[in-house]
Parts: structure tokens; C-alpha cells; sequence
């Protein structure tokens, strides 16, 4: 995949990678904002803003145009908000590319923050942050990332505070708006079977983008010198846990030796933590590793959900898994195989226009350095067994340690004993 990334004459960055092979195309428009560029009186603000992207512009004067439009041309499309980036895409058979362009365009420099509409949506809002708030295993990352970054952007619900989403009107929208949406802060991606004229149509859609101030974010300041544990204390059958550890921002050299850590620990069901967890003990069905690298900070964690009386049982266990690869060299077949299962799974997710697409945006915003898969593989395959002890080392320590737990905890100081006994 030879991939073209240059700058259009208005200065916006455009990034072409082309799939021959298949019979769609992706255009992409990120943003390099999102919750951690807001601070209280804007939290939130981000999330509402992508929604309200797709209520109306001067041209298609509501929702139902817009979204009868998409439809008629058969594309996927939608938006997506996180703590550092804000995105909209379209993905449509090759020979609709112009007419997708021609609408996503449109919503990114025409909406018109209706009033109207701003109001009909907030219900919608806080109806999705409801949503989250009763679904446990989709709540708990939120819950870590509290205990990580306390009362920051950065440990803020991308949601944001109901009672912002209850006051801000059309002014509020257009003011954020016109400081982070334009030239400065955007990428264009194009991917998949695209026209030959594909930078014509660039120049011809997006030229008239304007250029922003735009506001960086706070920075996150790391600070931590004990575990730590914050528990939301709810009546349910299942207690859900995340217990992390801090560890490397996006682009750091242990980025990909943390990476394969994250899959050897909890990537798959051949995992050390589903093997011990789930086989061995059978104490819950979905066991898995997350990691997370922002462009300041990131983390490893693994998530759970056991039976009440369990918990302590499972966190030992996966404590114990933690000191193993701090401990002991990992074996070269586990390493193998879990370079061939990141491999395997990336040429699978790159066969999509989409993905594609993302696979680029995403890193335009998080990285200085934006990698083909090949570059990232790459990496991948040079790591180590003394690569990832090296880095199990520096991350599994009872000062990086992190707890995030939704259930009906009675007695928090059993819980914070075992994060002590960690060494």
C-alpha cells in the first residue's frame, strides 16, 4: 500500500491510500479534538457537536435530507467522538466517491447549529450517556480512566456533564466550532478503489474550509506513588473490574513491545489471562487486555466480569499473571504466536476502506509519525522475550497500579490490601 500525504493549496492535509482491490471508498475527516480539549463549562460539548454535524446545512435543511441522501447511494456512514480526535466518514461503492464527498463536505463546513435541533437532541444525549451508565462492561473503561486521571479532561466522561448538555444553544456550538474545526486541526483521508481525479475532487470539496485558531488540550501530568482504587457501588449480580497499569504514550519506543504484552496477556482465547481466568478457574466468560496509547499517556488493563463473591479471587489471579512475565521470560513459540495473531488480524481489518481509512486518520492525530502497516509490523516482529520483561518491568509496579470496579463492594480495605501485597 503506497500512500499518498500531502497538503492541498488551503494548507489541509490529505491522505490518499489506495486499495485497488476492492469496490468501495472511504473518505474520512478527523479532527484533532475531542473531550480533553474541553475544560467544565465545555465538557461534553465535542460529543454534541458530531451530532449535531448531521441535523441540517443551507443545502439539505434537516437530518431526513441528509440521511435519505446517504441512503440513496448505498453508503455507511457516521461519526464517531473520543478524548483526542473527532471524525466523520462516509464509505460508498467507488462510482458514488463524488456524491459522498459533495454531502460529508457540505456537513463539515455548512451546518447550521439550529436551535431547533440542538434542543430535539438532547434528550438523545443524554439518553446514550444512560445507556453506558447501565451497561457495566461499557462503563468500567470510564471508570479507570477516573481513577487515572481524576478530575480532568482526561478523566471526564467523553459524554460530558448532563447539566452542560441542558444549557448550551447554537452560540455555545459555533464558538467551538470556529476555534477547532478547520484546516489546522484537520486530516482528510481518502482510501480504497479511488478516481483518478481524486486530488481535483479534494481541491473541489474542500477548498473552502477554513483555517481556525484552535485550542490545544491540557496536558495529563502522571502523578502517582501508590495503588489506587475507585469503586462505584451498584446492587448487581456481577461485579465488573479494571485493573490497570500506566504505561507509554502513542509513539514511544515501548509502544509496540507494550502492544504485544497487551495480546499475549488478554489478546485472544488462547490468552494467559482468559487460559487462567476463564479455563483454569472458571470465574468469568469474557476476560480480555486493553491497551490504550493517547498522545500523552497511556495504559494497559485487563477487564472482567465474576460473581460477586469472586472478586478477589480473579484480581489475585490476574496479578499473578502481571508478576509471571515480569518474573519469567516469555516463551519464543507464545511470542510467534501472538506476532502471527496481531499480523493475521491486521490484514483482515485492512481489507475494508474503512479501516483502512482509520488505520491512517487515527494516527495523523495521535502520532508524529504516521506508519503503514508494514512500518508497524515491522516493529512488531523485532521485539524480544527480554523486549517484553523489559517493559513488564517498568509498567507492573504497585505505584502504576489502578482499580476501577462497578458492584456492590462492602469492604473496600480487602481490596486495597491485595493492590498493596503487588510487588
Amino acid at each position: 500500500m503506497k500512500i499518498k500525504d500531502q497538503k492541498l493549496s488551503n494548507g489541509l492535509r490529505l491522505i490518499q491510500a489506495p486499495l485497488p482491490g476492492t469496490r468501495t471508498a472511504t473518505v474520512l475527516i478527523i479532527y484533532k479534538t475531542g473531550s480533553k480539549y474541553e475544560d467544565r463549562k465545555t465538557s461534553g460539548l465535542s460529543h454534541f457537536l458530531e451530532h449535531v454535524m448531521f441535523k441540517g446545512t443551507d443545502k439539505r435543511p434537516n437530518a431526513a435530507v441528509i440521511s435519505n441522501e446517504l441512503d440513496s447511494i448505498g453508503g455507511e456512514y457516521n461519526a464517531f467522538t473520543s478524548k483526542e480526535f473527532t471524525g466523520y466518514y462516509i464509505k460508498a461503492d467507488t462510482a458514488k466517491f463524488t456524491r459522498a464527498l459533495d454531502i460529508i463536505s457540505d456537513m463539515v463546513t455548512n451546518s447550521k447549529f439550529a436551535d431547533e435541533e440542538i434542543n430535539k437532541e438532547r434528550g438523545v444525549i443524554i439518553e446514550e450517556a444512560n445507556m453506558y451508565d447501565a451497561n457495566p462492561m461499557m462503563k468500567i473503561e470510564d471508570v479507570l480512566e477516573q481513577v487515572l486521571y481524576g478530575d480532568t479532561p482526561a478523566g471526564w466522561d467523553t459524554v460530558g456533564f448532563k447539566e452542560n448538555i441542558k444549557r448550551w444553544d447554537s452560540e455555545d456550538f459555533k464558538k467551538y466550532f470556529d476555534s477547532q474545526y478547520g484546516v489546522n486541526s484537520a486530516t482528510l483521508v481518502f482510501a480504497g478503489n479511488l478516481p483518478k481525479d481524486a486530488n481535483k475532487l479534494a481541491e473541489k470539496f474542500f477548498a473552502t474550509l477554513p483555517k481556525n485558531k484552535w485550542h490545544n488540550k491540557l496536558a495529563v501530568k502522571e502523578k502517582q506513588s501508590t495503588p489506587q482504587l475507585l469503586v462505584v457501588n451498584k446492587k448487581i449480580e456481577q461485579t465488573i473490574f479494571s485493573l490497570g497499569v500506566r504505561t507509554f504514550k502513542s509513539g514511544s519506543k515501548e509502544e509496540a513491545a507494550t502492544k504485544l504484552l497487551g495480546v499475549i496477556l488478554g489478546g485472544s482465547m488462547s490468552s494467559r489471562l482468559f487460559s487462567e481466568v476463564r479455563e483454569k478457574r472458571g470465574l468469568a466468560y469474557s476476560v480480555r487486555a486493553n491497551v490504550e496509547f493517547y498522545s500523552d499517556c497511556g495504559y494497559l488493563t485487563a477487564v472482567a466480569g465474576v460473581k460477586n463473591e469472586k472478586l478477589e479471587e480473579a484480581l489475585n489471579a490476574v496479578l499473578s499473571e502481571f508478576k509471571k512475565v515480569k518474573e519469567e521470560l516469555i516463551p519464543t513459540v507464545e511470542i510467534k504466536k501472538a506476532k502471527d495473531l496481531i499480523s493475521g488480524r491486521l490484514a483482515i481489518q485492512l481489507e475494508a476502506s474503512d479501516d483502512v481509512a482509520n488505520w491512517y486518520g487515527f494516527q495523523s492525530v495521535l502520532r508524529h509519525e504516521v506508519l503503514s502497516p508494514e512500518a508497524a509490523l515491522k516493529k512488531i516482529r523485532t521485539i524480544t522475550a527480554l523486549d517484553l520483561q523489559k517493559v513488564a518491568k517498568q509498567i507492573f509496579k504497585p505505584e502504576r497500579l489502578n482499580l476501577a470496579i462497578i458492584g456492590p463492594i462492602r469492604d473496600q480495605n480487602k481490596l486495597k490490601a491485595i493492590l498493596k501485597k503487588f510487588k
